[in-house]
């Protein structure tokens, strides 16, 4: 599976709203012609994690080159994300000097993809089987899935039977403070207070909602920046077709316009049995109010 690149994102508070930017970038200057970029696929030989290369035994690229080992340049949570022997997917894109780099890298595991992609596959023929009645209502079972956490595992949807779940969306660039950013404090907060109030078997999910670059290693950074704990709190992604019908089935707005990601936000409460009992629009909700709604 290959996932296309994009553009810099930058957050919307609602669909249709104005654009919004961060205040101290100046204007996009005319678009420049697209990079060139190659499909790369390959097992990790070594780590350089002060350089922040890669070294990579990577099969043959058609049109380009034969397979070979090679050091690549990556961003620096890529290099914090693989070790040797993990095999990868990725975007090969060619740099003056020989300093090509690589980038929209993914796990490469051949049964897990097989796995993600055959459950992405059964996702998209329910969402057209729902049809008009897709949206799933307040006591309504939550769709099967399968996506990547940001350990680059599998996790499959049923994995969470037994457990309370909240589940909310944003994406890894959002620049909007009283989107994305607020969003996630509040589960943190939500973590904190239910740990105190003792509640059992609570799983946190964040979805993203621009899999084109929320790689697992971009959602493992965004939880480290922000101090997470992870031992209960998941950050997913996976195939953009998997993303849109699960955005399609919980009732979450997200299109681009041109660089622009408009936007809304859901936050739900799902019972030990799958079933939706709460959600929540926007970002103004209250981590008390729903602790108070969790089982203890």
């Amino acid at each position: 599976m290959h996932f296309p690149a994009r553009p810099l994102v930058f957050a919307l508070a609602l669909l249709g709203a104005g654009g919004c930017r961060p205040a101290d970038r100046p204007a996009a200057p005319a678009a420049a012609p697209a990079e060139r970029r190659y499909p790369l696929t390959g097992e990790v030989v070594a780590v350089d994690v002060p350089r922040q290369v890669l070294v990579v035994q990577h099969d043959e690229i058609p049109g380009l080159m034969p397979a070979m080992t090679m050091e690549f340049g990556v961003a620096a949570s890529d290099v914090a994300a693989f070790k040797p022997g993990q095999r990868l997917r990725a975007d090969l894109v060619p740099g003056g000097q020989g300093n090509w780099r690589l980038e929209r890298i993914w796990p490469d595991d051949r049964p897990a993809a097989a796995a993600i992609a055959a459950q992405a596959a059964a996702l998209r023929q329910d969402t057209l089987i729902r049809g008009r009645g897709a949206f799933r209502e307040v006591g309504e079972q939550i769709p099967d899935f399968a996506l990547y956490d940001q350990e680059g595992r599998v996790v499959a949807s049923g994995r969470f039977r037994g457990r309370q779940v909240m589940l909310n969306f944003i994406f890894s660039r959002c620049p909007v403070a009283t989107m994305c950013p607020a969003s996630t404090l509040k589960m943190m907060a939500v973590q904190r207070l239910a740990r105190e109030a003792g509640v059992p078997n609570l799983e946190l999910v964040s979805l993203t909602l621009d899999p084109a670059y929320d790689t697992p290693a971009v959602l493992k950074d965004y939880a480290a920046t922000r101090g997470i704990d992870t031992a209960n709190f998941s950050f997913l992604t996976g195939p953009e077709s998997a993303i849109k019908d699960l955005l399609t089935q919980f009732g979450v707005i997200a299109a681009f316009d041109g660089n622009l990601l408009k936007h809304t936000l859901s936050t739900l409460l799902i019972d030990e049995h799958g079933r939706i009992i709460h959600r929540a629009e926007g970002s103004a909700w209250e981590p008390r109010d729903f602790v108070a709604k969790m089982k203890k």
